[in-house]
């Protein structure tokens, strides 16, 4: 068998799990000839990147910070991706060119569903960056009665607007100070880095956040980290009795659609 290459691009990357998922997906597969590693790449080196890629490569998973740059090294968008401005997924497809996809939508709603969402959820977002655009996406797919997104910048919730608009959801903007009444909804998604809502967590907020927060056993918490694990957010819901999903159950749903595009063979889940 040929030669065939994948592999994870962003910065920072050493972290990323990726490569053991899908190695471990191509060894139960029986695909003899494939590898998968991981690229450090800022999101300006990525055209450049793609561009020296050989025939041998069949796909690239993006993650932070280029998702919003894959959209443009693509000579076709999804319409998931399109819809949310941001691609995890390059696809080399027979003509040599790349198509963009987005599966943390996909992956998002899976993860959510099976924690028991279900339609007509409300839902919180916090976070304005890229994966709160797959949370907005999913939202839409899970039918939300309604999404506030909880931000430290406005600015950053107003380019959600657009996003909103074309998934045909309505969008509450909320600030950061706020953040601890996202409780009440029936589903909160944590798209915020590493520490950014640990204040919400302890018994003193010290961010200027009315926190801790105060939590329904009937919510949902998806915190979108994994590393470290658990979050102390996602350490407060589940000790309120609240369902909890993280970022490693989306990162396996997710890589689940990647390995499928990439390889053209049902993922061994």
């Amino acid at each position: 068998m040929a030669e065939r290459r994948a592999a994870v691009v962003g910065k920072p990357i050493a972290h990323s799990l990726s490569p053991v998922i899908h190695n471990a997906g191509y060894a139960a597969a029986g695909l003899t000839g494939w590898s998968y590693t991981r690229i450090e790449c800022a999101a300006a080196e990525l055209p450049d990147l793609v561009a020296g890629l050989g025939p041998e490569w069949a796909g690239l998973s993006v993650t932070m910070p280029g998702k919003e740059a894959a959209l443009a090294v693509a000579a076709e968008v999804s319409p998931v991706a399109a819809a949310v401005g941001a691609a995890n997924t390059l696809v080399r497809r027979p003509d040599g060119s790349w198509y963009a996809d987005n599966t943390d939508v996909s992956g998002m709603v899976e993860v959510l569903t099976g924690a028991g969402v279900r339609p007509g959820a409300t839902v919180t977002v916090l976070g304005a960056g890229g994966t709160a655009r797959a949370a907005l996406a999913a939202a839409a797919r899970l039918h939300a009665a309604g999404v506030t997104v909880v931000a430290r910048r406005p600015a950053a919730v107003a380019e959600l607007e657009p996003v909103a608009d074309l998934l045909g959801l309505a969008l509450t903007a909320a600030p950061w100070s706020e953040a601890a009444t996202l409780a009440e909804a029936d589903v909160v998604i944590s798209t915020v880095p590493k520490g950014a809502a640990d204040a919400l967590a302890a018994s003193d907020a010290a961010d200027g956040s009315a926190g801790p927060v105060r939590w329904r056993s009937a919510t949902v918490l998806f915190d979108a980290i994994y590393d470290p694990w658990p979050t102390p957010l996602a350490a407060s819901a589940a000790a309120a009795g609240c369902g909890v999903v993280s970022g490693l159950d989306l990162l396996l749903a997710q890589a689940i659609g990647q390995f499928e595009q990439f390889t053209g063979v049902p993922a061994p889940r």
